[in-house]
C-alpha cells in the first residue's frame, strides 16, 4: 500500500471525529440521538460523490449503498462492509481535537487539554509497538472517536481506492453505516434481505491482525421482588420489604466466580447491572454471559433457584422473572459458512500482517447480524483505548486495515 491511501483515509478519519455522534441509551428515538444523523447524510453525499448513486438513508438511521462489480465472473458472492458511527456514552465526543503525532518516536504523550491525561508505552505495549508511525490522540477533555470512525474511514478509502483502479478485480460490495451500535441496537432494523449480502464484516476491531470470530452469547434477566408495604407505624408482623429480600439475593451471589471480576478466558458471568428499588417491589437486572449458548440457561436457572430460596426466607415476598436474548455467539453462525473466516484469514495474510485471532467478552453488531442472517465477522481497525480520554489510533494500522479489505475483495473475486 501506498502513502496515498493512508492520507486519505487520515483526511477522512480527522473530520468525521469532529462530528459529535455519541449515542444516548435513555433515548427513546430512533436513532437515540439525532447529532448522528448528520455523519450519516455527509456519508450519503459522499458516497454518491464516489459514484454510488443508489446510496440512501433510512428512517431508521441506517446507510446503505453499493459498489458494483468489475469482473467478468457471474458467480462471486456479494459481500458487505459495515461501520457504525455513533460513539460512546460514557465520554463526551463533543468538540474532538484530533492531533496527529507523525512518525511517533516514543516516549510518553502528554494531552494539552488535560497535562494529567498522558499515554505512557511502559502501560501500553501496543503503543510501544507503534514508534515510527503516526498516531492520532485527542486532546485530553474527550474521547477520539476511533471506535469506529476509523472503520467509517477505512471503508470510505477503500470505495474510493476501487473506483480509481478499476484492474483490481471485485464483485458486487454492499456497504452500510449504522447507528447505535454503542448502545446495543442500531442493527436490530437492519433489513438483511434488502442488503442483500452473502456475509460481512464489521470493521470494528481493535490493533493489527485482530479478527473476531467469536463473542459472548448474552441474555438480559430481570428478577423482581414483591414484598407488601404499609405505614412505617403499623408494620408489625405485616410489612415485607421487598429492598431487604432483594440485598439478601444479590449477597447471596457467587463471590469468586460467575462474575466479571473473577472470570476471564472462556468463563462467563451473571451481572448485576442495577437496582430500582421500593419497599413494596424491587427489580434487581442482571446481563447474562457465556460462549456456549446453552449456559446461558443454566446460570438462569441458577439465579432462579436462588432468588426462590430467598424468597423463603422472607415470609410473604415472592418473585418472578423475565429473561430476554441480547445477542448470540457469531460461531454458531460462521461455523456453517466456513468461507467466510478462512478468506478473511487469507486475506489478512496477503496484507502481510500477523493474524491475531480471539474471542471477545461482549458482542457487536456482527452478532446481531449473524442471528439475524447475515454472517459478519469482525476485523481491526486500529482502535486502542477506546471510550476513554486516552483512545488513540495508528495511521499505518488503518492503512493495512484497508489493504485487507482490498486483498479480501480479490480473494472472494479469484475463490468464486
Amino acid at each position: 500500500m501506498s502513502d496515498t491511501i493512508r492520507e486519505a483515509i487520515l483526511e477522512r478519519f480527522l473530520r468525521y471525529v469532529k462530528y459529535d455522534t455519541q449515542s444516548n441509551p435513555a433515548s427513546p428515538t430512533v436513532p437515540s440521538t439525532a447529532k448522528q444523523l448528520v455523519l450519516l447524510e455527509v456519508l450519503v453525499q459522499e458516497l454518491k460523490a464516489l459514484g454510488l448513486n443508489d446510496a440512501f438513508l433510512d428512517d431508521k438511521g441506517i446507510v446503505m449503498a453499493t459498489l458494483g462489480a468489475n469482473t467478468k465472473k457471474a458467480n462471486v458472492p456479494v459481500i458487505g462492509l459495515l461501520a457504525h458511527v455513533d460513539t460512546s456514552p460514557e465520554m463526551s465526543g463533543e468538540n474532538v481535537k484530533p492531533i496527529v503525532h507523525r512518525a511517533y518516536a516514543g516516549g510518553d504523550i502528554a494531552l494539552p487539554d488535560d497535562p494529567s491525561a498522558v499515554l505512557r508505552p511502559a502501560e501500553l505495549p501496543a503503543l510501544k509497538a507503534c514508534v515510527g508511525q503516526d498516531i492520532v490522540t485527542a486532546s485530553g477533555k474527550t474521547l477520539l472517536g476511533s471506535d469506529d470512525k476509523s472503520g467509517v474511514a477505512v471503508i470510505m478509502a477503500v470505495l474510493e481506492h476501487l473506483i480509481a483502479h478499476p484492474e483490481i478485480p471485485h464483485g458486487t460490495i454492499r456497504v452500510a453505516f449504522t447507528p447505535d451500535e454503542e448502545i446495543g441496537r442500531g442493527v436490530r432494523p437492519f433489513d438483511v434481505k434488502r442488503f442483500g449480502a452473502y456475509c460481512a464484516y464489521t470493521l470494528d476491531g481493535e490493533g493489527r491482525g485482530r479478527m473476531d470470530a467469536e463473542t459472548f452469547s448474552a441474555d438480559a434477566m430481570t428478577v423482581t421482588f414483591q414484598g407488601f408495604n404499609t405505614h412505617p407505624g403499623l408494620a408489625t408482623n405485616v410489612m415485607v420489604n421487598s429492598i431487604k429480600v432483594a440485598s439478601d439475593f444479590v449477597n447471596r451471589l457467587p463471590k469468586n466466580g460467575l462474575a466479571p471480576e473473577t472470570t476471564a478466558d472462556r468463563e462467563g458471568f451473571v451481572h448485576p447491572m442495577g437496582m430500582e428499588a421500593s419497599v413494596d417491589r424491587t427489580t434487581v437486572k442482571f446481563i447474562i454471559r457465556d460462549f456456549e449458548t446453552p449456559g446461558l440457561a443454566v446460570k438462569e436457572a441458577m439465579l432462579e433457584k436462588l432468588a426462590r430460596e430467598t424468597c423463603a426466607d422472607w415470609p410473604g415476598s415472592s418473585v418472578t422473572f423475565d429473561v430476554k436474548n441480547s445477542y448470540r455467539n457469531m460461531r454458531d453462525v460462521l461455523a456453517k459458512v466456513p468461507d467466510v473466516v478462512e478468506n478473511m484469514r487469507e486475506a489478512i495474510r496477503r496484507a502481510g500482517v500477523k493474524i491475531e485471532e480471539s474471542r471477545i467478552r461482549g458482542g457487536t453488531d456482527g452478532s446481531i447480524l449473524s442471528e439475524m442472517g447475515l454472517p459478519t465477522p469482525n476485523l481491526f481497525c486500529g482502535m486502542h483505548e477506546f471510550h476513554s480520554r486516552l483512545e488513540w489510533v495508528s495511521a499505518h494500522d488503518m492503512e493495512k486495515s484497508a489493504d485487507v479489505l482490498l486483498q479480501l475483495a480479490q480473494v472472494w473475486e479469484e475463490r468464486a
